[in-house]
C-alpha cells in the first residue's frame, strides 16, 4: 500500500469510494457506515474540489498494490494544529489497518507542518468509531458542535451532533 496526495484525476474515485464507505448498502459490509444515521450522499465532486481549494488543504489517499484506492483522509491546517476529517476506508477491507496507517499519516503530516495537535469531529452516536479514536489517543473535549452538513450530504434520520476529540502531539 502506498499514501500520497490526491490529485485532480483521483477525485472521482474518492468521491465514489467516501460515499461506499458511508452511505447506502455498501457501506453496511463496514463497520464504519452512516446508513442507519442518515440518507443520501456523503460528498460530491464539487466539494472535494472546494476542499482542495483551501489554503492549508491536503487529502491523504492510500492506494493497493494495484493501484486501487482503498483509503483516505482530509486534513486541514489551522493556527497551531490540524483538522482531521474524512477518514475513509472501503468497507470491503476495513478492519485490516488501513485506517490506521492513514491515521500515522496524518499525524506525520501534522508534525511536519509544525502542529501541536489534531482534532476532529465525530458523531455523538458513533460510540465504536469514538472508542477506536481513543484507542489511538484522542480525547473528547467535551465540546460539542451542532450536525448541520448541507442536505446535499445527509438528511439526519434522527438529532445528530458532534462531539469534538483531539490528540497534542
Amino acid at each position: 500500500m502506498t499514501i500520497s496526495v490526491l490529485t485532480d484525476k483521483d477525485v472521482k474515485p474518492l468521491v465514489d469510494l467516501v460515499n461506499s464507505a458511508y452511505r447506502g448498502d455498501s457501506s453496511k459490509k463496514g463497520w464504519t457506515t452512516e446508513a442507519d444515521l442518515l440518507d443520501g450522499m456523503r460528498t460530491d465532486e464539487e466539494y472535494i474540489k472546494e476542499l482542495l481549494q483551501k489554503k492549508g488543504s491536503t487529502i491523504l489517499i492510500a492506494n493497493n498494490d494495484t493501484g486501487h484506492m482503498v483509503g483516505c483522509v482530509y486534513l486541514q491546517q489551522e493556527d497551531q494544529g490540524l483538522y482531521l476529517g474524512m477518514l475513509t476506508v472501503s468497507p470491503e477491507i476495513q478492519s485490516r489497518g488501513i485506517g490506521k496507517q492513514l491515521l500515522q499519516a496524518a499525524e506525520t503530516h501534522a508534525i511536519n507542518n509544525h502542529c501541536h495537535y489534531i482534532k476532529m469531529t465525530v458523531l455523538d452516536v458513533r460510540h465504536e468509531l469514538i472508542a477506536w479514536y481513543e484507542r489511538h489517543g484522542y480525547v473528547n473535549t467535551g465540546a460539542t458542535k451542532p450536525f448541520e452538513l448541507e442536505s446535499r450530504f445527509g438528511i439526519p434520520k434522527q438529532p445528530l451532533q458532534f462531539i469534538i476529540i483531539k490528540k497534542d502531539l
